[in-house]
């Protein structure tokens, strides 16, 4: 299954000495570095599944599955975004007790949510992506959200019968072939025609050979 990955600037509301902090994980409304804009209403229907079992997503450091820090405590949609309560472990966890450093003293600044997704739209207007419905798994602690090569986590499986790749998918299988964040972005929002009426004879020969050689 795919993941994606959508940073934003983390926005601090408090964070005590007991490793309680509260912000917003994400913000509507705001196009990322890598095109991509969470809309409201987006994770609906993902934080409904979580409260069915109890949970919440995993409060991770940089997106490691293996290095959680904490608990979060609350988690819902508002106005403006993805608000969040959470509880870093710094009686028990040392790298949760680095993390609330570095919270405090301003160095990392920014959040990052992990998830698979479930419904989009594309804005011709303004060049991006409309997340709708998001999969939530996870929200991080990042250092460098607008890193576009650590964005996406290039895990690939086998598609059912009849189902399309998500178009993140497909974007990065372009780019892997080789085309430019532009090319693949004319390529998923117009087509084949698009690049063809927009790009040169090489490019319409190297699109060609991408998807001759995709694999999902």
């Amino acid at each position: 299954m795919l993941r994606n990955k959508f940073s934003a600037k983390l926005e601090i509301k408090s964070i005590n000495e007991d490793g309680e902090f509260s912000g917003y994980g994400s913000v509507f409304g705001v196009k990322d570095s890598y095109s991509d804009i969470v809309m409201p209403g987006a994770f609906k229907a993902s934080l409904e599944k979580w409260s069915e079992k109890g949970q919440f997503p995993a409060l991770l450091w940089q997106h490691k599955m293996d290095e959680p820090i904490g608990v979060y405590t609350k988690m819902v949609e508002d106005e403006k975004g993805l608000y969040v309560e959470g509880r870093l472990l710094i009686k028990d966890d040392d790298l949760a007790r680095r993390a609330h450093a570095h919270l405090k003293a301003g160095s990392i600044q920014a959040m990052s949510i992990g998830y698979s997704l479930i419904d989009y739209d594309y804005d011709q207007d303004k060049g991006a992506f409309q997340l709708k419905e998001i999969d939530l798994w996870e929200v991080s602690l990042v250092t460098f959200p607008a890193n576009e090569e650590a964005r996406i986590d290039n895990v690939k499986s086998s598609l059912k019968s009849g189902e399309l790749p998500s178009p993140a998918n497909v974007e990065q299988c372009l780019r892997d072939a080789g085309f430019s964040r532009k090319q693949s972005k004319t390529i998923l929002s117009g087509g084949y025609k698009a690049l063809r009426d927009a790009g040169s004879a090489e490019d319409v020969t190297q699109l060609k050979t991408a998807i001759q050689n995709m694999k999902f």
